[in-house]
Protein backbone atom coordinates (compact mmCIF):
# COMPACT_ATOMS: atom_id res chain seq x y z
CA UNK A 1 0.00 0.00 0.00
CA UNK A 2 1.89 2.84 -0.87
CA UNK A 3 -1.46 5.77 -1.08
CA UNK A 4 -3.47 6.99 1.88
CA UNK A 5 -6.38 9.14 1.30
CA UNK A 6 -7.26 11.39 4.24
CA UNK A 7 -10.58 12.91 4.42
CA UNK A 8 -11.49 16.13 6.00
CA UNK A 9 -14.23 18.14 7.70
CA UNK A 10 -14.38 21.48 8.96
CA UNK A 11 -14.94 19.74 12.32
CA UNK A 12 -12.11 20.27 15.09
CA UNK A 13 -11.74 16.84 15.58
CA UNK A 14 -10.57 16.18 11.88
CA UNK A 15 -6.93 16.63 13.70
CA UNK A 16 -7.42 13.06 15.07
CA UNK A 17 -8.20 12.22 12.36
CA UNK A 18 -5.07 13.86 10.03
CA UNK A 19 -2.51 12.63 12.73
CA UNK A 20 -3.66 8.91 12.70
CA UNK A 21 -3.76 9.60 8.41
CA UNK A 22 -0.18 10.32 9.21
CA UNK A 23 0.59 7.65 11.45
CA UNK A 24 -0.11 4.96 9.14
CA UNK A 25 1.24 6.27 6.13
CA UNK A 26 4.53 6.78 8.06
CA UNK A 27 4.01 3.36 9.30
CA UNK A 28 3.44 2.13 5.40
CA UNK A 29 6.06 4.59 3.93
CA UNK A 30 3.08 6.18 1.87
CA UNK A 31 1.95 8.70 -0.02
CA UNK A 32 -0.81 11.16 1.34
CA UNK A 33 -3.47 13.29 0.02
CA UNK A 34 -5.89 15.35 2.29
CA UNK A 35 -9.22 15.10 0.57
CA UNK A 36 -12.39 17.82 1.72
CA UNK A 37 -15.96 18.14 -0.34
CA UNK A 38 -17.16 20.74 -0.47
CA UNK A 39 -20.70 21.08 -0.63
CA UNK A 40 -22.91 22.76 -3.79
CA UNK A 41 -24.05 25.90 -2.42
CA UNK A 42 -25.22 27.56 -6.30
CA UNK A 43 -28.67 26.37 -5.33
CA UNK A 44 -29.36 28.82 -2.00
CA UNK A 45 -29.42 31.61 -5.24
CA UNK A 46 -31.98 29.41 -7.12
CA UNK A 47 -34.94 32.23 -8.02
CA UNK A 48 -38.17 30.46 -8.24
CA UNK A 49 -41.96 31.87 -8.95
CA UNK A 50 -43.26 31.37 -5.43
CA UNK A 51 -45.33 28.10 -4.62
CA UNK A 52 -46.84 26.79 -1.80
CA UNK A 53 -47.28 30.61 -0.26
CA UNK A 54 -42.78 30.69 -0.55
CA UNK A 55 -41.42 33.59 -2.65
CA UNK A 56 -37.66 32.23 -2.45
CA UNK A 57 -34.84 34.44 -1.50
CA UNK A 58 -35.80 38.36 -1.61
CA UNK A 59 -32.15 39.79 -2.08
CA UNK A 60 -29.87 38.87 -4.87
CA UNK A 61 -27.14 36.35 -4.21
CA UNK A 62 -23.84 37.32 -5.32
CA UNK A 63 -22.57 34.00 -6.88
CA UNK A 64 -19.14 35.21 -6.27
CA UNK A 65 -19.84 33.76 -2.89
CA UNK A 66 -19.30 30.11 -4.17
CA UNK A 67 -15.58 31.16 -5.37
CA UNK A 68 -15.08 31.95 -1.56
CA UNK A 69 -15.96 28.99 -0.45
CA UNK A 70 -13.54 27.25 -2.71
CA UNK A 71 -10.71 29.73 -2.01
CA UNK A 72 -11.72 28.86 2.28
CA UNK A 73 -11.45 25.46 1.57
CA UNK A 74 -8.73 25.21 -0.13
CA UNK A 75 -6.65 27.36 2.28
CA UNK A 76 -8.18 24.91 5.15
CA UNK A 77 -6.52 21.98 2.82
CA UNK A 78 -3.05 24.04 2.34
CA UNK A 79 -3.00 24.50 5.94
CA UNK A 80 -3.55 21.56 6.70
CA UNK A 81 -0.54 20.02 4.69
CA UNK A 82 1.62 22.05 6.42
CA UNK A 83 0.76 21.01 9.84
CA UNK A 84 1.16 17.59 9.41
CA UNK A 85 4.98 18.98 8.39
CA UNK A 86 5.45 16.90 4.86
CA UNK A 87 5.87 18.97 2.07
CA UNK A 88 5.22 16.31 -0.76
CA UNK A 89 1.11 16.04 0.36
CA UNK A 90 -1.24 16.57 -2.56
CA UNK A 91 -4.93 17.94 -1.71
CA UNK A 92 -7.74 17.92 -3.47
CA UNK A 93 -10.66 19.84 -3.04
CA UNK A 94 -13.89 18.14 -4.51
CA UNK A 95 -17.81 19.69 -4.63
CA UNK A 96 -20.82 17.80 -4.23
CA UNK A 97 -22.02 14.66 -2.33
CA UNK A 98 -19.46 13.76 0.17
CA UNK A 99 -20.04 9.92 0.29
CA UNK A 100 -19.86 9.70 -3.64
CA UNK A 101 -17.20 12.23 -3.92
CA UNK A 102 -14.84 10.47 -2.04
CA UNK A 103 -15.62 7.47 -3.23
CA UNK A 104 -15.07 8.91 -7.02
CA UNK A 105 -11.87 10.89 -5.97
CA UNK A 106 -10.36 7.36 -3.83
CA UNK A 107 -11.07 5.64 -7.55
CA UNK A 108 -9.34 8.35 -9.84
CA UNK A 109 -6.18 8.46 -7.44
CA UNK A 110 -5.57 4.88 -6.88
CA UNK A 111 -6.05 5.43 -3.26
CA UNK A 112 -5.07 1.65 -0.86
CA UNK A 113 -6.62 3.34 2.07
CA UNK A 114 -9.37 5.75 3.00
CA UNK A 115 -8.84 7.13 6.22
CA UNK A 116 -12.17 8.99 7.67
CA UNK A 117 -13.64 10.30 11.14
CA UNK A 118 -16.89 8.89 12.67
CA UNK A 119 -18.49 11.46 14.57
CA UNK A 120 -20.72 10.56 17.70
CA UNK A 121 -24.17 10.91 15.71
CA UNK A 122 -27.67 10.03 17.47
CA UNK A 123 -29.12 6.46 16.46
CA UNK A 124 -32.14 8.35 15.10
CA UNK A 125 -30.05 10.70 13.51
CA UNK A 126 -28.24 7.45 12.12
CA UNK A 127 -31.68 5.78 10.92
CA UNK A 128 -33.09 9.06 8.95
CA UNK A 129 -30.15 10.89 8.16
CA UNK A 130 -27.31 8.14 7.45
CA UNK A 131 -23.42 9.32 7.78
CA UNK A 132 -21.27 9.95 5.67
CA UNK A 133 -19.04 7.14 7.12
CA UNK A 134 -21.95 4.85 6.76
CA UNK A 135 -22.26 5.27 3.19
CA UNK A 136 -18.73 5.52 2.63
CA UNK A 137 -18.55 1.52 4.26
CA UNK A 138 -21.65 0.58 2.21
CA UNK A 139 -20.13 1.40 -1.06
CA UNK A 140 -16.20 1.30 -1.42
CA UNK A 141 -14.30 -1.24 -2.70
CA UNK A 142 -11.20 0.26 -1.03
CA UNK A 143 -10.02 -0.38 3.13
CA UNK A 144 -11.45 2.28 5.45
CA UNK A 145 -9.55 3.00 8.57
CA UNK A 146 -11.77 4.61 11.00
CA UNK A 147 -10.62 7.71 13.46
CA UNK A 148 -13.03 7.99 16.24
CA UNK A 149 -13.51 11.32 16.83
CA UNK A 150 -17.06 11.67 19.43
CA UNK A 151 -15.89 12.21 23.27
Amino acid sequence: MKKVLITLDYNPNSEKVVNKGKELAQLMDAEICLLHVLADVRYYGMQYEPFMGYEGYAFPVDFRIQEEFVKVAQDYLDKTATHLGKKDITTHLAEGDTAKSILEYAEEWKADVIVMGTHSHGTLEKIFLGTVASSVLEKTKIPVYMVPTGK
